[in-house]
């Protein structure tokens, strides 16, 4: 059910919901309490579990059924194509905020010229911040430090063992650059897409959130983040049933994001190996999964 809205959108917020249960509910509610006009755009991807139910005659939000589970990047581009704002939000269904969080995500984006793109502190219900929020991007070698818990040796040789998961670090005490944020919740300004493009459909699910930041600040704009919007994420909910499915999407999705903008840094032959060591990592997860699946079974 669509509300006709009387005036224009200050944002038109993208939620790309699959099977997010009770938790898309609050993550509108907490949008249509925001004291800004918000239209709310529901893509939701062939869910399950009902959880439409709750939202369809809620006032100022939009539902797109899809038949089938198209993936996050093409979701949030059919939310893109309908939407009013010259302020375009991607929010997880699994996520909820704050009266004033919106409002300072947006004085924020608008603070500075340059500014294509803002997030803020993304942390789990127990209030810890979540890695991801604020991140440097992941080239091949950080990944591989990452993996490999070489991150350890970063105290002493801090430039080559850098973590590219930045919530370790103390929190600043203000809005900073960083390379990039999660796609759980970016606030960006439609001129920006316009000029970049809207998402990369041939990511699936993971990686293309990293594209993006990728493909903004090649084009010159600034990717921000804003410590004091805090997003409570419950992150995983939507996936924790699935996480074959999910590992899957997510390697080929690195293999993709390596070889889009990676490709001269890592000619030829250290490329393959790159690629093979992705593989190699979806191995030891798969392993890890089947082994939770198999003890899970024998204590029950």
């Amino acid at each position: 059910m669509t509300t006709a809205i009387n005036t224009a959108p200050q944002i038109s917020a993208i939620v790309v919901n699959y099977n997010a249960g009770a938790l898309l509910r609050s993550c509108i509610d907490s949008l249509l309490a925001c004291p800004l006009n918000v239209e709310v755009i529901v893509v939701d991807n062939a869910s399950q579990d009902g959880s439409l139910g709750a939202v369809q005659s809620l006032p100022n939000v939009r539902l797109i059924s899809n038949a089938q589970n198209l993936g996050f990047a093409a979701a949030c581009n059919q939310g893109i194509a309908v939407a009013k704002a010259d302020n375009l939000l991607f929010l997880n269904p699994d996520c909820t905020f704050e009266l004033g969080t919106l409002v300072e995500l947006l004085t924020h984006l608008h603070a500075d010229a340059p500014t294509g793109m803002v997030g803020g502190l993304l942390v789990n219900p127990d209030g810890t911040e979540q890695g991801g929020g604020r991140r440097a991007i992941p080239t091949p070698w950080r990944s591989f430090v990452r993996a490999f818990g070489l991150s350890r040796l970063a105290h002493r040789w801090p430039k080559l063992f850098f973590d590219f998961h930045l919530h370790k670090q103390p929190l600043p005490s203000g809005p900073i650059a960083v390379e990039a944020i999660s796609g759980a919740c970016m606030l960006v300004k439609r001129a920006v897409v316009d000029q970049v493009g809207v998402w990369d459909e041939a990511y699936f699910l993971h990686c293309e959130d990293l594209d993006w930041c990728m493909r903004m600040r090649l084009a010159g704009w600034n990717i921000l983040f804003v410590p004091s919007a805090k997003i409570t994420h419950a992150l995983g909910v939507c996936s924790k049933s699935r996480p074959f499915f999910v590992e899957w999407h997510k390697h080929c999705g690195m293999v993709r994001f390596y070889r889009k903008f990676f490709r001269h840094q890592y000619p030829g032959v250290v490329m393959w190996l790159v690629i093979l060591g992705v593989w190699f990592r979806f191995g030891l997860v798969v392993c890890y999964h089947a082994a939770k699946r198999v003890l899970a079974r024998l204590k029950g």
